[in-house]
């Protein structure tokens, strides 16, 4: 049988394999399941956004005079609070308890109490303290004879001048959440569809479908093809998750689509096509080792491992300081950029230089371990029987 050229065979290999993968039904449930996740995330920060700065008050006794006060301390923080005026306090703590009140308070103006269920939230507390002190304050500076107005003003306008050697952007946690979010989906993206090229490998050599196929065409073009058209499903799927992870993200003002989440996203998705082709390539060559899916596991387990350990350190380390040394240091591993890397440049914590190096570090790793990984595929493919060892695949 005449062989086909080079460029024909990969796009064979591509084209089945994308035909066959897109239309299964995982990657329809798997995606759908995935798009749940995400757009149930994005619902429920803009829920957590919204209700973290609403607060619901009931004033009993003196305080009940404050409410204004309350509400105008609470609009400079930020806040929005409601107050409720509660005449009997017993029914005032039952809808404390009952959860309808954030808070019952009570006392005179510079001696306020806070009647709460568990907890009280950190700037509910700040307001009422800002409330009581300003009381006070000025009845101290009325028994002085001076204006309190006058001399608040005064005090208002002092602030301490900033001085910042790396300041952080305005939206930092915005920033870290989407990097922490890329990380995941890429995570997940390289480890599912390196595991598809692992198993489909093994399912071609166990089912002596690979014999016939290398009859048209190489090795390392049959290997190629699977891995570029696997590695397109993913891009597929993540795209999709991409486009409506922004646009509802947009649509409920989690953050602006014109921002850094459009780049974060693309990316995103530079580094999941240089980290699947640095994994994929070693999936399956340690896919051709093996000639049953049962085995498929203990060969690709190391595998799986570093890639595991190295999202969990990794992702601890974003969270604890995008910019720290340690996270740059692993951040460069070539192994881990792919994961880690547009993490850190969603966060704004990467220098130009450092993206530079661990792309140059990946591209060197890829071409390597495509090396190597198509030289221990080719001859081991069409070795069936029991477990090949991976010194002997390297021999040849």
């Amino acid at each position: 049988m005449r062989r086909l050229s080079a460029r024909r065979a990969v796009w064979l290999v591509l084209k089945r394999e994308l035909n066959t993968r897109l239309r299964t039904r995982s990657f329809v449930v798997g995606t759908a399941v995935l798009l749940v996740l995400l757009l149930g995330y994005v619902f429920f920060q803009t829920a957590l956004a919204g209700s973290s700065d609403k607060s619901t008050v009931g004033l009993t006794g003196q305080a009940i005079g404050i409410a204004r006060q309350l509400q105008t301390e609470a609009a400079l923080s930020g806040r929005e609070i409601t107050t409720v005026v509660v005449t009997d306090p017993a029914e005032g703590r039952k809808k404390v308890a009952d959860g309808d009140f954030d808070a019952l308070v009570s006392g005179s103006a510079a001696k306020l109490t806070a009647t709460y269920k568990s907890s009280l939230d950190d700037q509910l507390r700040r307001v009422l303290d800002q409330v009581a002190q300003q009381q006070v304050l000025d009845g101290v500076l009325s028994s002085a004879q001076l204006e309190p107005a006058e001399v608040m003003a005064r005090v208002n306008s002092t602030h301490v001048q900033d001085d910042a050697i790396s300041p952080e952007p305005a939206d930092h946690t915005q920033r870290l959440i989407v990097g922490l979010v890329v990380a995941f989906l890429l995570y997940m993206s390289i480890i599912t569809y390196g595991m598809m090229v692992a198993q489909g490998v093994v399912e071609e050599k166990s089912s002596r479908v690979v014999e016939i196929l290398l009859a048209s065409v190489r090795p390392w073009q049959l290997l190629l093809g699977k891995v570029i058209g696997l590695g397109l499903v993913g891009l597929t799927q993540l795209v999709i998750l991409g486009a409506v992870g922004l646009g509802a993200a947009t649509a409920t003002g989690v953050f602006t689509l014109s921002g850094f989440a459009t780049g974060a996203v693309l990316w995103g998705l530079l580094w999941y096509l240089l980290g699947f082709l640095l994994y994929a390539t070693v999936y399956g060559a340690l896919g051709s080792l093996v000639s049953r899916q049962e085995d498929t596991q203990s060969v690709v387990g190391p595998l799986n491992i570093i890639l595991v350990v190295g999202f969990i350190a990794g992702f601890n380390l974003l969270v604890q300081n995008p910019a720290g040394s340690a996270t740059k240091i692993v951040s460069l591993i070539p192994l881990l950029s792919p994961i880690l890397m547009p993490a850190r440049i969603s966060t704004g914590a990467a220098a130009g230089w450092e993206i530079a190096l661990s792309l140059a570090l990946t591209v060197a790793c890829v071409v390597l371990l495509t090396w190597l990984g198509g030289k221990i595929y080719g001859n081991s493919v069409l070795r069936i029987g029991s477990r090949i060892k991976l010194s002997e695949a390297l021999r040849g």
